[in-house]
């Protein structure tokens, strides 16, 4: 039980996406059948938002700030101040995260946005350590590595198919 804590606790990002993933069959489970396209996509998007982008950016902000040394041994790193600069851009990231859970298009693009750049940013510099610095650590090696490769790819697909579904094609002039 212990090992199975500490893989959820360490691969936080897996864990809540998981998580959103359950909520979102939950929600569809209770609506109405047959569902429609929007209403799975909007589950599956909201979800996704709240979990890996709003709460799981709120666990990195507390991992990194609150616990620095144990983040940065986790990754390989010596603690330093950088571990709070990524700790209070986390809670940017999950304070827009967590409002873009119930809010329009336009400021879902700009909660996936933001959040998938760092995140691929995040991976170039876990590449980069484990290059330079054999550096293969799970905090830098690990589940947390490909997360950070792949939540942003499920980010702009969720986010393309809402605008997909959003998108009214208007009549052409004759």
């Amino acid at each position: 039980m212990k090992d199975f804590i500490e893989f959820v606790l360490g691969n936080f990002t897996l864990t809540f996406l998981f998580i959103g993933l359950f909520f979102s069959l939950v929600v569809l489970s209770t609506k109405q059948k047959p569902l429609d396209r929007q209403q799975i996509i909007e589950a599956f998007f909201s979800y996704f938002l709240l979990f890996s982008m709003g709460i799981s950016f709120l666990y990195n902000f507390i991992f990194h700030v609150f616990f620095a040394e144990m983040a940065a041994s986790f990754i390989g790193w010596e603690n330093s101040p950088f571990q709070y600069e990524v700790g209070y851009a986390s809670l940017g990231f999950a304070i827009v995260g967590i409002i873009a859970f119930k809010q329009s298009l336009g400021f879902r693009a700009a909660a996936v946005i933001g959040p998938s750049f760092f995140l691929w940013g995040a991976a170039g510099g876990h590449i980069y350590q484990m290059i330079t610095a054999h550096n293969f650590s799970p905090g830098n090696a690990g589940i947390i590595f490909w997360t950070d490769v792949i939540l942003p790819i499920i980010a702009f697909a969720l986010l393309h198919q809402q605008y997909k579904q959003e998108t009214v094609v208007l009549p052409t002039r004759q």
